[in-house]
């Protein structure tokens, strides 16, 4: 399917059953997709972020098979997934945010059951070759309870890739994972993307995002509220902090009307954010000059992801 894109959803809608209450009132049901639409490229590592509640589960579980969409279209690899279930569902592996497999399998077993579910005949089974791209060739006999959290997390990456599918999804794989667990996890992601794998990617971790991805989407309240590319994402971002050490104690803390905010940061710190669109760094040194400050030192910081994210969010609960 040269060209075309990996996965794609056109006005997705997700509203859940009424629910019956105590006294037999019937409430609305939840709407958690609410006409969601996006691509993604073929090839690429695609990040799917959103507060909790957003509606990401709930899209990943549709794409997963677990949940019935309501309206809308979903394609993977080119196969509708209400016309072509099967072939869907074969284009597509599921790491979980939970750890989810029988703890009385080895690794090696999970792998195997993995590959029968599928119908794979034994002879084309990757279980070896899985177990040793995960860095568990070492603990293929061992019971799979016995694994330490970061192992039994690869061990879910293993066990999506047992059919060979073309896509990952991976819900959240880093939580709850220490420093060098995660930087393994993703050099095993990022190495099965350079292999060709498309990669979809929801994390709560926004600087792995923004590292990461080459395209990132945001969900809230179940709608798209920003698809773009990451770098074009970034720099949506209105503001910028330029951080400041006086020669002296500051009495008090400058003010301008154009500064969006100031933080003290010390006896003779300050942190002024500003709107690019309004100011230079150069003119936010200018007025702190002229209101009497002697400069010893200056540091600025570009805005980064999660500073587009909250405003994002923020804007999207309370639209102008």
């Amino acid at each position: 399917m040269p060209g075309e894109p990996a996965i794609r959803i056109d006005k997705l809608v997700k509203r859940y059953a009424p629910a019956r209450g105590a006294k037999g009132a019937v409430s609305e049901g939840k709407l958690a997709l609410d006409g969601v639409s996006f691509e993604v490229p073929e090839g690429s590592i695609f990040g799917l972020l959103g507060p909790n509640g957003a509606g990401k589960s709930t899209l990943i579980n549709i794409l997963a098979g677990l949940v019935n969409k309501t309206a809308g279209t979903v394609e993977i690899w080119g196969f509708d997934i209400d016309r072509d279930r099967r072939n869907a569902s074969r284009a597509i592996g599921i790491v979980p945010q939970e750890i989810v497999f029988d703890p009385f399998f080895t690794p090696f077993e999970v792998l195997e059951n993995q590959g029968g579910f599928y119908g794979i005949p034994k002879a084309l089974r990757r279980s070896e070759e899985l177990l040793a791209a995960v860095r568990l060739a070492d603990k293929r006999d061992a019971y799979a309870r016995t694994l330490s959290g970061g192992m039994k997390r690869r061990l879910l990456v293993a066990k999506a890739m047992v059919h060979s599918p073309p896509i990952l999804v991976l819900d959240e794989p880093t939580a709850g994972v220490d420093v060098d667990l995660r930087r393994q996890l993703w050099e095993l992601v990022s190495q099965l993307n350079r292999e060709g794998v498309t990669v979809v990617l929801t994390t709560h971790y926004l600087e792995e995002a923004e590292e990461l991805c080459d395209r990132i989407a945001i969900i809230n309240h179940g709608r798209l509220i920003a698809n773009k590319p990451t770098r074009e994402l970034v720099e949506m971002a209105r503001e910028k902090i330029v951080a400041v050490t006086a020669a002296r104690p500051l009495a008090a803390a400058p003010a301008h009307p154009a500064f969006a905010k100031v933080e003290w940061d010390g006896e003779r710190g300050v942190e002024v954010t500003y709107n690019k669109d309004r100011l230079s760094a150069g003119q936010v040194l200018a007025i702190l000059q002229e209101q009497g400050l002697t400069i010893e030192d200056v540091t600025t910081r570009e805005a980064d992801l999660e500073d587009v994210f909250v405003q994002l969010t923020a804007d999207s609960q309370n639209p102008a």
